[in-house]
């Protein structure tokens, strides 16, 4: 969608012109996927590590990691771009290089980077879908692991050759594995969204379904802060 309040119209529209299908689309059920062969060992001691990943609207992938056991905080923000088009309206535009991303701060010594992945792929979003996720369509919302260094990089590289050898999905995993040079904060209205406006019905039918999932899926790792 090219903006905030195109994407909200087409969300009310869709509802409004085919409520069913886009219920029925909102509660799919998320896809389980097996712990990662290849993770960190939990931390001995207590210390704050970083995770920048993309996978559509921010809104819910913010939403779903703030509800990790072992995350200090998730935010919403833009990566692969650059400092001067980190700005939604520009962003929206799809010709930034930018996507719309979560920088999620974590306790290693409470959960590992490959168990955030794991929640990542299974309920987060749909690693399948090339440029898009749901409703939204465009490069900005395409679903990407941006690795601080390289144990990161091994992590991810060998989750997803673990997840597409074994078929957990249907189609290929399109996830874009790359180094992350820089996450830039977005504007203070889309952090907490899907807290601050759970009647939204762009938050009802595409992202409150995510956090329902992580209860149903991953009850040792929710936590309803």
């Amino acid at each position: 969608m090219s903006s905030f309040t195109s994407r909200i119209s087409a969300l009310i529209l869709m509802v409004t012109l085919a409520g069913v299908v886009a219920c029925n689309a909102g509660e799919r059920s998320a896809t389980a996927v097996p712990n990662p062969a290849v993770d960190a060992a939990l931390a001995t001691t207590k210390s704050q590590q970083t995770a920048v990943i993309a996978g559509g609207c921010f809104w819910g992938i913010q939403a779903v990691f703030q509800h990790v056991k072992g995350v200090i905080s998730a935010t919403s923000g833009y990566s692969g771009g650059t400092s001067n088009t980190a700005e939604y309206e520009l962003v929206s535009n799809g010709d930034t290089g930018h996507a719309e991303s979560v920088k999620i701060t974590y306790d290693p010594s409470q959960i590992t980077y490959g168990q955030l992945l794991r929640v990542f792929f299974s309920v987060a979003h749909d690693p399948t879908e090339l440029n898009r996720q749901g409703p939204d369509t465009g490069t900005q919302y395409r679903s990407s692991i941006f690795v601080g260094n390289e144990e990161q990089k091994r992590i991810a590289e060998a989750y997803i050759t673990q997840l597409d050898k074994t078929r957990v999905f249907p189609r290929p995993i399109v996830t874009q594995i790359v180094p992350l040079k820089a996450f830039y904060p977005a504007e203070a209205y889309h952090q907490d969204y899907a807290t601050r406006h759970p009647d939204n019905p762009y938050i009802a039918y595409n992202d409150a379904p995510k956090v329902t999932h992580l209860r149903q899926q991953f009850p040792d790792l929710y936590t309803g802060k």
